[in-house]
């Protein structure tokens, strides 16, 4: 990843262009934290290209000044995948909603992160299709009643990180739109890894799904009921810091300490490094509930890119055949000529 001596801006990457999201909507924060993200990594606006398909997430092209491109349905991840190939000196954002990314676009997405291409995937997860005004999306939980579903869904849903767990994801985040420092933390620390980066943002919809996180994001109940991860610090949460995480046998479970005979000593320190995916899985299924929602940067590991690995062996041929062009390897075997 190209960083730059120079200094940025979050202004830096902000288009003219006037932000056309309904007031109050999650998106507005999200994008807030990316100008702040890209700023702090310091890539030249010339040097990043984000890349989105169709929902009201993938109007964000729109207001970057990087290169963008709004692509259709549900395709994003594959256009991403074609550019970060054909340009692998880009930094490459890719932008998808719950619906876009996980539904008509969900092949895309999981070969994506299973092949480890070097692009960062922004997943804006608020429970519904909002462009399309309101039908139920991959993630609405089972019994959600909405404009495709009256009677309430009889699915259920999509839970993200476990498809990128299943994908053999190497980096796995997530955050809340309120959560402005540690959306622009997880922002930047994809880009940092190289591979498949997927962030989940918890986003809240204020026209047709208003309210939908607020059991885990309201202030009041927040700080008990999530957990910010980060690397080499001990699982602590809840509003005096007071509950953290612990091992029980091969499951894990929340406890106070001082209570029951627990200690700090019990409580588990976050690796996020770790090649086994054992914890980390558990850490990203937890849901708020018995267990806090894990925010952060759960998972970040280093493995073979896709980009990188197609880079080389197309060096790798054309130094062995001796080709420099297109034309010179359809005209190195036999040709002939029409008269």
């Amino acid at each position: 990843m190209e960083t730059n001596t120079n200094s940025f801006q979050a202004s830096d990457y902000k288009s003219d262009q006037p932000v056309r999201w309904c007031p109050g909507c999650g998106d507005h924060a999200i994008l807030n934290t990316l100008h702040k993200a890209m700023a702090e990594l310091g890539i030249p606006p010339h040097k990043t290209a984000v890349i989105s398909g169709i929902g009201c997430s993938s109007r964000l092209p729109y207001y970057m000044n990087t290169y963008g491109f709004h692509t259709i349905h549900g395709r994003a991840a594959a256009i991403a995948t074609g550019f970060k190939v054909a340009n692998p000196e880009m930094t490459v954002w890719q932008i998808s909603g719950d619906g876009d990314g996980l539904a008509i676009g969900g092949n895309h997405f999981i070969h994506a992160v299973r092949r480890n291409v070097n692009i960062n995937m922004l997943l804006f997860n608020n429970k519904i299709y909002g462009l399309t005004k309101g039908q139920y999306s991959p993630t609405s939980e089972r019994g959600f009643v909405s404009k495709s579903s009256p009677y309430g869904t009889t699915e259920d849903p999509f839970i993200p990180a476990e498809l990128v767990f299943g994908a053999r994801g190497n980096f796995f985040a997530r955050s809340i739109d309120v959560e402005l420092k540690i959306s622009q933390e997880v922002l930047a620390a994809a880009a940092r890894h190289e591979g498949a980066s997927v962030v989940e943002i918890l986003q809240n919809c204020v026209i047709f799904n208003n309210g939908i996180h607020n059991p885990i994001t309201d202030r009041e109940v927040r700080a008990d009921r999530t957990i910010h991860l980060v690397h080499g610090q001990k699982m602590l949460f809840g509003k005096d810091m007071n509950h953290g995480l612990v091992q029980d046998g091969f499951l894990l479970k929340a406890v106070e300490l001082g209570k029951d005979g627990y200690t700090i000593d019990d409580v588990l320190v976050h690796d996020a490094h770790t090649k086994s995916n054992f914890l980390h899985q558990q850490l990203a299924m937890m849901d708020g509930k018995e267990l806090p929602l894990a925010i952060g940067v759960i998972r970040d590991v280093n493995s073979l890119t896709y980009d990188s690995e197609v880079t080389e062996q197309v060096r790798a041929v054309k130094a062995k055949k001796g080709f420099d062009s297109l034309r010179q390897m359809i005209l190195a075997g036999d040709t002939w000529t029409v008269e």
